[in-house]
């Protein structure tokens, strides 16, 4: 296990509380966000929720190492604000429909933020969850039926063995002399074999099982019990709270405002 890996044999306080719970917690920490697309309370949000990785067991390169894709993308979904919102105070460039201008920089920047803050949550509460616990969980807890239960753990089962095909496939074609030219070739080829393995993959899965009853309309039991503690009403809170101060923090500061206002 790597340095920079959370240990599994030492839980964190976040691995007490229930899987939907989580999912809830998640939400909770999303949605207000789109309320209003500002600067200042997707930094504060951002800004609280990393105070709060002691409690997941997370280390702060692990985090970013999973945010680099959001980091990456953040500013591709902030240049479309750039040259297409409203134009708003002194305009900098114009040339037919695309214009930048103070209103849309500051758009451009906000709808990045967001993008990051909308995304932490999903990592944090998320990066060391038990497939089989967050199965357990919505089938007792949710009360979710059993079939749609046991494949959304089958699924989460396979991303693992995706990540292990994309990798093999990688030190293959490394050892074979091809791995280091044509990037963008080497994604769409490799994407297109690891999509035919998942078909195959997934075809067998689900006839095997089939074939062990697991699509049978009988009642199942579940060997490990899930329940909601004072925990969980705890970490909503806490949620709850942050979401409070983030919104709490913009409109003291005068940026927040309605998205459809």
């Amino acid at each position: 296990m790597r340095a920079s890996e959370p240990d599994p044999a030492s839980p964190a306080w976040v691995d007490g509380v229930n899987p939907v719970t989580r999912v809830g917690l998640s939400l909770l920490l999303s949605i207000p966000l789109f309320a209003s697309i500002d600067v200042t309370s997707g930094l504060v949000a951002i800004g609280l929720q990393l105070l709060c990785l002691p409690l997941t067991g997370l280390r702060l390169g692990t985090v970013l190492r999973r945010l680099a894709l959001l980091l990456a993308v953040a500013p591709v979904a902030g240049v479309s604000m750039l040259l297409y919102a409203a134009p708003g105070g002194h305009v900098f460039f114009s040339v037919g429909v695309a214009h930048i201008s103070e209103a849309s920089i500051q758009l451009a920047i906000a709808v990045s933020i967001r993008v990051v803050a909308l995304g932490l949550p999903t990592i944090l509460l998320f990066a060391r969850m038990d497939p089989t616990a967050l199965a357990d969980a919505l089938a007792q807890v949710a009360h979710l039926p059993s079939r749609f239960v046991l494949g959304v753990l089958a699924g989460t089962r396979m991303l693992g063995l995706f990540l292990d095909d994309w990798r093999t496939m990688s030190l293959a074609r490394r050892a074979r002399g091809v791995g280091d030219r044509g990037v963008l070739r080497r994604f769409f080829t490799m994407s297109f074999v690891l999509l035919v393995f998942a078909v195959r993959r997934g075809t067998k899965l689900a006839l095997a099982m089939e074939a062990r009853g697991f699509g049978s309309a009988i009642p199942r039991t579940w060997a490990r019990p899930s329940r909601l503690s004072g925990r969980d009403a705890v970490a909503l809170a806490g949620g709850a709270a942050i979401m409070a101060l983030s919104i709490a923090a913009a409109v003291l500061a005068g940026t927040f405002g309605f998205v459809w206002s």
